[in-house]
């Protein structure tokens, strides 16, 4: 079984996504798609004093009418200099620092292609190898609703299996996507608690925050720390 994923590209999302490109053969980077205001495609949460406090990188011009893959963020030499002052007696953060540092100071603005940097350098990191493709460079029915869509997606790729978030529940039926020759599963993370600057575990924050807390070891087992049903 060759199992494929599609989603909206996240910068830094939470370690649930990057169970989700784990668990897939090839993840197709969703940025034909127009952007969403107020989610996590642009922002996410650090733990800054023992709370959560989010993140936020500018993408002028955004709306709810625009394509993801048209866009383009502006610095925010702030949001990298919280990073630094917040994690900066973490285990991990010599180990991890450049990684961070080379995204949010990358010369490239294009959010799609930074957002899909910040999942590729951590398993490059981790030491594993993932095919990431961008939608936008692929030739597929874009008119198609939206399940018809993420099924000529897994099969350009020979794919007979699609994992989706858990939001997609009320969304896609797997009698219908079986119909179609396609295995649909729901992805259910377990959030393995770890050791933070904090004295309650605080979960659901950007993986920034494992990479600076974790050895490689550990994050590797809590990628495949999920089920699907």
């Amino acid at each position: 079984m060759k199992t494929c994923a599609v989603m909206q590209p996240y910068l830094f999302p939470y370690i649930g996504y990057y169970q989700l490109v784990y668990a897939s053969d090839v993840f197709v980077i969703y940025d034909d798609v127009t952007f969403i205001k107020q989610s996590y495609i642009n922002r996410n949460s650090i733990l800054v004093n023992e709370k959560a406090q989010r993140f936020t990188l500018p993408v002028p011009g955004s709306s709810s009418n625009t394509v993801i893959q048209e866009l383009s963020y502006v610095g925010d030499r702030k949001i990298l200099k919280t990073i630094q002052q917040a994690y900066r007696k973490a285990p991990f953060y010599n180990d991890v620092i450049e990684l961070i540092v080379s995204v949010f100071e990358s010369e490239e603005r294009n959010v799609a292609k930074l957002n899909e940097k910040s999942l590729q350098l951590v398993f490059e990191y981790l030491g594993l190898d993932k095919k990431f493709v961008f939608a936008s460079e692929l030739d597929y029915e874009r008119e198609a609703d939206r399940a018809d869509r993420l099924i000529n997606l897994s099969k350009m790729f020979n794919c007979d299996h699609y994992i989706n978030s858990p939001g997609g529940k009320e969304l896609y039926d797997k009698k219908y996507f079986g119909e179609q020759g396609v295995q649909l599963n729901f992805i259910e993370s377990q959030i393995t608690p770890y050791q933070q600057f904090s004295s309650e575990f605080v979960p659901y924050l950007s993986m920034i925050d494992i990479l600076m807390n974790c050895s490689k070891e550990q994050i590797i087992r809590m990628f495949s720390n999920f089920r699907l049903t």
